[in-house]
């Protein structure tokens, strides 16, 4: 395969970040689908995509599309990248990838069936900083991990009608800002949480506002998740380890963290550019593609959805497809 053909499903606000970083690794985008023609002839337009299409199935049956990018609202990410797989299309997907694991299953099944590589577009698993980090710690520059800390709070406008508090769009926190938390949290643990307390307030029209999570994993490291919709939070995710701990600040699209030491020293350590954060998504996936090597990154996107599952549970949080 000389060249990849993306298409992009879905033109909404961070499409049009997203076909930048395609067009920047790829030199140009294949084809963009809309609900309608004339919002995907607009996108084409101002972008100098190939082929548009009104229509998202019709675009998936063409041919020409190796990879199919898919950004729009997570409730519906299923039925897309499920037709997209039948279409033998490859795929990268907005988070949360999906709603719950039994969806996620679903696709982990149909994509083997297929050989076909499934990614999430979770920028913690693409950043090179993180994966510069995972070497550190692998190496045992912290020592034995023992606790991890994660906050992130947005403050959304109260809106009732607004997507983020929706429970027919799976609105809430857990899903729009907790994946980030949780693949934080997943990336650096050794292994999968087998303990997990939660609790949580919910928002007027049912969905989490805000809440807290502990988990514990049989190698006893631990990790306390802060979440909130209506209260703004510092992006901060901490490592600590029995040698040192890592901060990172503002860590969905990080290129820097320090490392702190008993005595108080620190060292910083930088890699990537934040600017680049879907740069790099393309490329791992085009590289995935190209060599068709395993994504050892879905993995952490089934353990995050698993977390996520047994948290509304506890919640007693459905939504309404479900």
């Amino acid at each position: 395969m000389d060249k990849i053909n993306w298409a992009i499903l879905g033109p909404g606000t961070i499409a049009e970040d997203f076909v930048k970083a395609v067009v920047e690794v790829n030199g140009s985008l294949y084809a963009v689908g809309a609900r309608n023609l004339e919002k995907a002839e607009k996108f084409a337009g101002k972008y100098n995509v190939e082929k548009t299409y009104g229509n998202y199935n019709e675009m998936l049956k063409d041919d020409k599309i190796d990879v199919v990018y898919i950004s729009t609202p997570h409730s519906n990410h299923y039925e897309y990248i499920m037709e997209s797989l039948k279409n033998n299309k490859h795929v990268l997907c907005e988070k949360a990838i999906t709603v719950n694991g039994t969806q996620l299953s679903e696709i982990e099944s149909l994509a083997k069936e297929k050989n076909l590589i499934v990614t999430e577009a979770m920028t913690i698993y693409h950043m090179p900083l993180y994966k510069k980090l995972r070497d550190l710690v692998d190496d045992g520059k912290l020592g034995k991990i023992k606790m991890i800390q994660v906050n992130f709070g947005s403050l959304k406008e109260y809106d009732v009608t607004n997507r983020f508090f929706s429970p027919n769009l799976a609105g809430g926190a857990l899903l729009d800002i907790g994946t980030y938390a949780l693949s934080f949290t997943r990336y650096f643990l050794s292994s999968q949480p087998e303990e997990i307390l939660t609790t949580v307030k919910k928002f007027e029209t049912g969905v989490d506002e805000q809440s807290g999570i502990i988990l514990k994993n049989s190698d006893d490291e631990m990790a306390v998740v802060s979440l909130s919709m209506r209260a703004k939070q510092p992006k901060r995710g901490i490592v600590c380890g029995e040698l040192a701990y890592i901060t990172v600040e503002n860590f969905p699209r990080a290129d820097k963290a320090t490392i702190t030491y008993p005595d108080g020293s620190v060292e910083v350590i930088e890699a990537g550019d934040t600017s680049k954060a879907l740069v790099y998504e393309v490329e791992d996936m085009n590289n995935c593609i190209m060599k068709k090597n395993e994504n050892d990154t879905f993995k952490l996107s089934v353990d995050v959805m698993n977390i996520m599952d047994e948290v509304r549970n506890q919640w007693g949080l459905k939504y309404s497809f479900e």
